[in-house]
C-alpha cells in the first residue's frame, strides 16, 4: 500500500515551479500526496507596465459595472494611468504598481496550480522582503526572510521538500532563494518530524542537470507533458517575450520541453530508458 506523503515545493518565481518540476507535482498529485508549493518571491519586477494597465482596466471596469466603490477604484485607476506614462526607463515602481503586478502573477500561480490539480490553500506566497526592493539588485537575506521561511515549514512539516538549483538565473535570485531554504533547514534540522525529510534540488528554468548528477527522474506520458506545458501557459505575463529571459530567446516553456527530452536522450544512450 503506498504511504501518502506531504510535499513541499519552493519556487523563487511564481513560475519556477511548473517550469522546472510540474510533471513532478502533477505525478504527486495524481498519485495522492499532499503537494505544498511555497512562491518565495513576488516576481513583481518581471511583469511589464502594458500587464498592469490592462489589469487595472479590467478592475476598474469591473468596479464600475457592479457599483463598487467607483470613487476610490476611479482614483486608483487615474493615479496609475498616470505613474505609467510619466515613468522613466529604470525608475522605481510606485507602491501601487509593484502591488498590482504581484497580484497579477499570483492569481496566474493560482491558475498553474489549478491545472496541476493543487487547491488555492496549499499553495502559499511568501513575499520574503529581501526581494520588495522596486531594483534588480536586492537586499542580502534578513533574519525575517529565514523566520518567514522556518515558519511556513514547521507549519507544513513535509517530508519532501524540493528547491530550485538551477543556479544559472542571472539575476541571482535562486541562488538567495536556497539558500533561504538551506538557512531555514538548518534551524529545524534537529525536530523528531525532521530526521524523515528528504530535500530534492530541481532544474530546468536556466539549466538541466548533467546525467551524471541526478539522482531521481519523474518519466512524463504525453498527456502530463501537455498537462505541464498548459500549466506554463497559464503564466500569460511571461509568455511570448519575458522581461528577464537571459541568453536564451526561446520561451520557457520550450526550453523546460527541450530540457526534458535531451533528458530521455541520455537515458536512452545509457539504456536507462525506452525511447
Amino acid at each position: 500500500m503506498m504511504s501518502f506523503l506531504k510535499e513541499s515545493s519552493f519556487s523563487p518565481h511564481p513560475d519556477d515551479d511548473v517550469i522546472s518540476m510540474g510533471g513532478t507535482l502533477i505525478r504527486l498529485v495524481e498519485q495522492g500526496h499532499e503537494v505544498h508549493v511555497a512562491y518565495q518571491t513576488s516576481g513583481n519586477i518581471a511583469v511589464f507596465d502594458d500587464d498592469a494597465l490592462r489589469y487595472m482596466d479590467f478592475a476598474a471596469d469591473l468596479n464600475r459595472h457592479f457599483g463598487i466603490d467607483i470613487k476610490s477604484t476611479t482614483k486608483l485607476e487615474e493615479q496609475v494611468d498616470e505613474f505609467v506614462r510619466k515613468k522613466n526607463p529604470g525608475q522605481v515602481d510606485s507602491s501601487e504598481v509593484q502591488f498590482i503586478k504581484g497580484l497579477i502573477w499570483q492569481c496566474e500561480s493560482r491558475a498553474a496550480g489549478r491545472c496541476c490539480g493543487i487547491s488555492e490553500d496549499r499553495l502559499h506566497f511568501l513575499e520574503l522582503p529581501f526581494y520588495e526592493t522596486g531594483w534588480v539588485h536586492k537586499k542580502p537575506l534578513s533574519e525575517l526572510d529565514i523566520k518567514i521561511t522556518v515558519d511556513f515549514i514547521w507549519k507544513i512539516k513535509p517530508r519532501l521538500i524540493f528547491a530550485a538549483g538551477d543556479l544559472s538565473d542571472p539575476r541571482g535570485t535562486h541562488r538567495t532563494c536556497l539558500s533561504a531554504v538551506l538557512r531555514a533547514l538548518q534551524q529545524v534540522e534537529k525536530e523528531n518530524w525532521y530526521k524523515h525529510c528528504n530535500l530534492w534540488l530541481y532544474r530546468g528554468t536556466w539549466q538541466e542537470w548533467p546525467p551524471h548528477q541526478i539522482d531521481m527522474a519523474v518519466p512524463l506520458s504525453p498527456r502530463e507533458l501537455m498537462k505541464k506545458r498548459l500549466a506554463i501557459f497559464k503564466h500569460e505575463s511571461q509568455k511570448d517575450r519575458a522581461p528577464f529571459p537571459g541568453p536564451d530567446d526561446r520561451e520557457f516553456w520550450q526550453r523546460s520541453e527541450e530540457r526534458n527530452r535531451t533528458t530521455v536522450e541520455w537515458f536512452h544512450r545509457l539504456c536507462l530508458v525506452e525511447c
